[in-house]
């Protein structure tokens, strides 16, 4: 049976460095995507807390006649930005899906399992601590997503003695939990719906649509419709950011096999995805964390961290993601269904569950669309924050301390 012990066979060397550099872009945006996070926090409990607070709720109007988008900074970031973001992650879902990790029933089947067992568990986590409180459990998506960004600059750390087959595993993981994280916000994150606005959002995808019936390639026209997308979705009452997505669907994705060599070049999907990673990764996301991570810290207590909805978030991460994954892990392999990745045995197996308890920029997108609420935001914050720290430091310690001093590539 296929495992995650090396890339797929049949990729071309184009691909094999693209895989490379994948891991290389990923594990450094997580450095930086932690330096964003520590400066907003420098920010919000230092003399500048007030300059800071003020930046982020600068208002921002685009006005085009009698139309109008007015928003504060913070919500161009969240919904505008972020939907950049979505759109690399479809983008990414893509060309898994099509050609890449997720392309095959074998190597699908263990990433897939450990996913959907790693959001349950923390969400049954997250609800055993707030099922009394209908306010917090608005939230119980908090904890179901894994930060690959983060969580690859962990294993950066460790150089040489991560296998590959554990990045690969990881990244799958992180990509099949993003999709879940999709669905889950197209669900419950939607709210006062405007049928105008969806109707003149689907003309927007039936033309991206027709584009591809038709073989056209070129990006422009599929993004320049992806803003007129963006502008209907976040006219409807569905969370703006589903326009990344369903754009990032649309594009188009010409060499299934993804059998590239040096002479042939991207697909257009490959293109933009190309193109937009740096972006996301070093612009994007840390502007992201900067806006969103400054937590006040001075006024916050141990009652604070105690509440229910810091644990149930603290706990679902840190516990759950770990008992999900490495439960349903361990299964599959006892069942002989999927062994696992060459270089993991059970040991690496809970270290890389734990490193999925990593939940930061999901962890905080959910949250700033669940709570409205500037107490209850913050707290989910709070337990996001800690978790994603108490993840990666005992991630790191497990690992540095399991694995061999140099893995097999």
């Amino acid at each position: 049976m296929t495992s995650f012990s090396s890339p797929p066979a049949g990729l071309g060397n184009r691909a094999v460095r693209s895989l490379a550099e994948f891991f290389r872009l990923e594990a450094a945006a997580g450095i930086v995507l932690i330096a964003a996070a520590a400066l907003a926090l420098v920010f919000a409990n230092s003399p500048w807390s007030a300059a800071y607070e003020a930046l982020r709720q600068i208002p921002v109007e685009i006005r085009v006649g009698t139309f109008a988008i007015a928003k504060p900074l913070l919500l161009w970031i969240n919904d505008g930005l972020m939907a950049v973001f979505f759109l690399l992650v479809a983008l990414e879902i893509k060309r898994e899906s099509i050609s890449g990790q997720l392309a095959g029933r074998d190597r699908l089947l263990l990433p897939l399992v450990c996913a959907v067992a790693g959001v349950i568990v923390p969400a049954l986590l997250f609800t055993a601590f707030n099922h009394g409180d209908a306010a917090a459990m608005r939230g119980w998506a908090v904890p179901t997503a894994t930060d690959i960004a983060f969580a690859l600059g962990v294993l950066a750390l460790l150089g040489s003695r991560v296998p590959t087959g554990m990045k690969l595993l990881l990244s799958t993981i992180a990509v099949v939990d993003d999709l879940i994280a999709i669905v889950i916000i197209a669900l419950f994150y939607s709210h006062g719906m405007s049928f105008v606005a969806l109707a003149w959002a689907a003309l927007a995808l039936a033309a991206m649509a027709l584009l591809n019936r038709r073989g056209v390639t070129a990006l422009t026209p599929y993004l320049l419709l992806g803003v007129v997308l963006w502008v209907c979705v976040l006219k409807s009452g569905v969370h703006a950011t589903l326009a990344g997505v369903a754009t990032g669907l649309m594009i188009p994705h010409v060499d299934p096999r993804n059998d590239i060599d040096d002479e042939i070049e991207h697909s257009p999907l490959e293109h933009l995805e190309h193109a937009l990673h740096p972006w996301v990764a070093y612009a994007i996301l840390p502007l992201f964390a900067l806006a969103n991570a400054g937590l006040d810290l001075r006024g916050i207590g141990a009652d604070d961290l105690g509440g229910g909805l810091p644990v149930g978030v603290l706990v679902g991460l840190v516990l759950g993601k770990p008992i999900g994954i490495v439960a349903a892990a361990l299964g599959m392999r006892a069942a002989g269904w999927s062994p696992l990745p060459d270089g993991m045995g059970t040991r690496a197996t809970i270290g890389l569950g734990i490193l999925c308890g990593i939940g930061f920029t999901m962890s905080l997108f959910i949250a700033s669309l669940a709570y409205h609420d500037a107490a209850l935001y913050e707290a989910a914050v709070l337990g996001v924050l800690t978790a994603s720290l108490v993840a990666a430091v005992a991630g790191y310690g497990w690992l540095r301390a399991v694995l061999p001093p140099s893995a097999r590539h």
